[in-house]
């Protein structure tokens, strides 16, 4: 049951949180960061494949939690935080070695911020959802 909820929990946070932050905050800054050209307008994102990642990444997380043993929040907001920064490190570096997409190396180093960010927040919530025994 606490992998299950970690994942639910986890999942929205990311949605919401990454909505905020990719979708408002920073998006003016990403997009003049980055190739364009790749992305979907806005209108034909597919939403059940968004969804799936965001429940993906959750469960993987909260995996990572859970084969842990992790008990309090502030290891979840550490473990989540170094889980973000290494997984989107290495998907970043990938994209910048394999394409276009980014122009230089400054939104990298900024989308290893946020994800950091986003990632240890999820921890938190996820390790905080399961509640003391």
């Amino acid at each position: 049951m606490k992998i299950l909820r970690g994942t639910i929990f986890g999942a929205i946070v990311y949605f919401f949180v990454g909505w905020l932050v990719y979708g408002i905050l920073l998006m003016d800054f990403f997009s003049a960061e980055a190739n364009q050209c790749a992305n979907r307008p806005e209108g034909e994102m597919i939403w059940w494949a968004m969804i799936l990642s965001n429940l993906a990444g959750s469960l993987l997380l909260t995996l990572i939690l859970y084969w842990k043993k992790t008990r309090g929040i502030i290891d979840g907001l550490i473990t989540g935080a170094v889980f973000g920064a290494l997984f989107t490190t290495t998907i970043d570096l990938s994209f910048w070695s394999m394409t276009t997409i980014y122009g230089s190396f400054t939104p990298i180093v900024a989308e290893i911020a946020v994800s950091a960010a986003i990632y240890g927040l999820m921890g938190l919530v996820i390790v905080l959802t399961w509640g003391k025994k």
